[in-house]
């Protein structure tokens, strides 16, 4: 069979996985973990994964696993992502198999991403004759904000190119799937280069004098300049920062007093920053301190400035990219791929393997037909839902990623 006649397959063949698919997603969703250390979760990786012929490598600083399947001929490596962890949230979906661990919920499909890697594990090991290289199968923890991406590299999981029983076998692509609400089921989306922006947090805590709310002249209030910072940070995000590389700075956070009739000493401020490109980053900081220092000693105060950095650009690699896309259109539909005009200012830590190796992100959509994915609820909501008809697309894309870049070498 050729290349091409393969690839075509794919959607058919990945049906035979998707019921076991559908059943370890399910387990996984009753039992979500968080963060870097997942002991429940890495073991029914591993128990599935059992009866394959993989090299197993699992990481000591996080429940990462590393699993090496090894083609037939020499080659490169392709890397494939999938992510463990689960939010820090309730759930509320009424599913039968919802969760069980109080605050704690798989809200944004990485469930779906470890079964869809496993079937997709199934799949291609069936294939190892026409792989000319190695597949590497990442199973990450704590995406959610944890730097699990970074810890399992910090680890060596990129050289492990260059271990085994074969020999060395560089790694030239990396491609993982995110599980999107916001498309209808079995569609996909991604774009060239910018993807998902960085994202940061920061802290301002403006310090004066409390005292009595009757005398606020016998104070240094606080309050009314923590108001004002809030407000210079939506002016300079619409006046200084260019549209056309834009950034969003979000006040989540406004703490300040304990009393109707007092004065508080102290007010913080928290939030979020997004941005698409180091260089509007770096002015986004630079600005938030600028306003904070420059406010407060209008007023007589004292300010603290914390920025927190967190993950950078997930930058998709323009060729791999477009090659993800028309992947797309010959395992789903020429209809099923939508190109995203913009980035999504969501975040997202594979960027950090995408900064090493090129590769791609796409979007795969698990909305119901009947339902418009305009109004359903979104990644993150207690009551998000995934329509798991979507996963045999997913374990089909993972593969034709793997084969296709394997096939050529």
């Amino acid at each position: 069979m050729s290349e091409s006649t393969i690839l075509s397959t794919l959607a058919e063949e990945a049906l035979d996985f998707q019921s076991g698919a559908i059943s370890l997603r399910r387990s996984l969703h009753e039992w979500p973990e968080i963060g870097n250390h997942l002991p429940r979760t890495r073991e029914q990786v591993l128990e599935a994964l059992d009866g394959l012929p993989l090299g197993i490598t699992l990481h000591e600083t996080t429940s990462g696993i590393a699993a090496t399947l090894e083609g037939d001929h020499d080659g490169p490596t392709m890397l494939l992502r999938g992510d463990m962890d689960a939010l820090p949230m309730p759930e509320d979906t009424g599913l039968d198999f919802g969760s069980r661990v109080d605050g704690a919920m798989h809200a944004c499909g990485h469930d779906t991403h470890v079964a869809m890697l496993v079937g997709a594990a199934r799949l291609l090991s069936g294939h190892r004759d026409k792989l000319h290289g190695r597949v590497l199968f990442m199973f990450q923890p704590g995406e959610e904000g944890y730097h699990g991406a970074q810890h399992m590299i910090d680890e060596g999981l990129l050289d492990i190119g260059a271990l085994g029983s074969g020999a060395p076998s560089p790694i030239t692509g990396a491609f993982a799937i995110h599980t999107t609400s916001s498309l209808p089921t079995g569609f996909m989306s991604s774009r060239p280069g910018p993807l998902m922006a960085s994202s940061d947090s920061f802290d301002i805590r403006v310090v004066g004098k409390g005292g009595h709310g009757s005398e606020p002249y016998r104070t240094l209030d606080p309050v009314p300049a923590a108001c004002e910072i809030v407000q210079a940070l939506q002016t300079m995000i619409t006046r200084r920062i260019s549209v056309f590389n834009p950034s969003v700075v979000t006040v989540t956070r406004l703490n300040a007093g304990t009393a109707y009739n007092v004065s508080p000493e102290v007010a913080e401020i928290g939030g979020t920053i997004r941005a698409i490109s180091e260089a509007t980053r770096k002015s986004v900081h630079d600005g938030i301190r600028r306003i904070a220092e420059g406010i407060a000693a209008a007023h007589g105060l004292d300010v603290e400035v914390d920025l927190k950095i967190g993950y950078d650009v997930t930058v998709n690699d323009k060729d791999y990219a477009n090659l993800a896309a028309d992947l797309v259109r010959t395992v789903a539909g020429a209809d099923r791929f939508i190109e995203l005009p913009t980035p999504v200012m969501g975040a997202e830590d594979f960027g950090v393997v995408l900064e090493r190796i090129p590769g791609a992100l796409v979007f795969l959509g698990a909305t119901p037909h009947d339902r418009n994915p305009a109004t359903a609820a979104p990644n993150h909501s207690n009551r998000v839902f995934y329509d798991e008809a979507a996963m045999s697309t997913g374990i089909a894309l993972y593969s034709a990623a793997a084969l296709n870049h394997l096939a050529v070498h």
